[in-house]
């Protein structure tokens, strides 16, 4: 079985290396390494250099959306360029907590849109409570047709619909296998396969039965049973075809 991570943050922990190679052992052959902010862009980067298996991307989380200025953004610029940068993120929204101003938050993800069609990559977006000015932006006349996945999705069927219908990937994380998560889980179970991810978003969000330790790459084939479930087909199934999605979305060959 082969198995994809499309969102572990390998750069917020001690110890990548290890966590990567523990995942491999349980069949996780792709993952790629989102930064959140400026002190992390140049952690995502070292350890795809390090591995053919992993790749990264570049952004500024919404939290940290006040501290993008314009040396920010022409950091962004040009590590988009860098050989394993294949996406920019995680960017988006997030209207839970607030970190940043709202008019911020929207700005500065425009902003970083704008320089994932400069470079032809497809963005990684973080949405919490904000899926309305979401759809708005990402259904404008200057940012639609914008490759790109929601990640770590945590909306209803007719949301995750709206999505798809604007060319976006559907990425699940180990939320889809927590108690409470049955319209996540109705969500899943209908969204298009072939706009489907997995994800563990490590270190946090770690799925049944690891919830409350710290997550880690290795545990994604737990968010790949529970598709299996909801999808009645075998778990192989559902990770070659998440990891064909990977590649589709990424544009990267999967290393054999």
């Amino acid at each position: 079985m082969r198995l994809s991570d499309s969102h572990c943050h390998l750069a917020m922990v001690e110890g990548a290396d290890s966590l990567l190679a523990a995942a491999r052992s349980q069949g996780v052959c792709a993952f790629l390494v989102p930064a959140t902010r400026g002190d992390d862009l140049d952690g995502a980067i070292a350890v795809a250099r390090r591995h053919p298996d992993v790749w990264a991307a570049v952004g500024y989380h919404p939290h940290e959306a006040k501290d993008f200025d314009g040396q920010a953004e022409g950091r962004i610029d040009a590590l988009a360029s860098e050989e394993k940068v294949i996406a920019i993120g995680e960017i988006g929204l997030d209207y839970h907590y607030d970190l940043s101003p709202r008019d911020v938050q929207r700005d500065v993800l425009l902003r970083q849109i704008r320089l994932a069609k400069k470079h032809d990559l497809p963005v990684i977006i973080h949405n919490r409570e904000s899926s309305s000015d979401l759809l708005e932006i990402l259904g404008s006349e200057e940012v639609r047709g914008v490759r790109g996945v929601i990640h770590s999705f945590t909306e209803s069927i007719e949301v995750g619909r709206k999505f798809v219908e604007l060319g976006l990937f559907i990425s699940f994380s180990g939320i889809v296998t927590f108690r409470t998560a049955e319209t996540l889980r109705e969500a899943a179970r209908h969204l298009p396969r072939d706009r489907v991810l997995i994800e563990t978003d490590s270190p946090f969000l770690a799925p049944v039965p690891f919830r409350g330790k710290e997550n880690q790459p290795a545990y994604v084939g737990k968010v790949a049973e529970q598709l299996a479930q909801l999808w009645e087909m075998d778990v192989t199934t559902v990770a070659e075809t998440t990891l064909l999605n990977f590649e589709t979305l990424f544009r990267v060959t999967i290393p054999a």
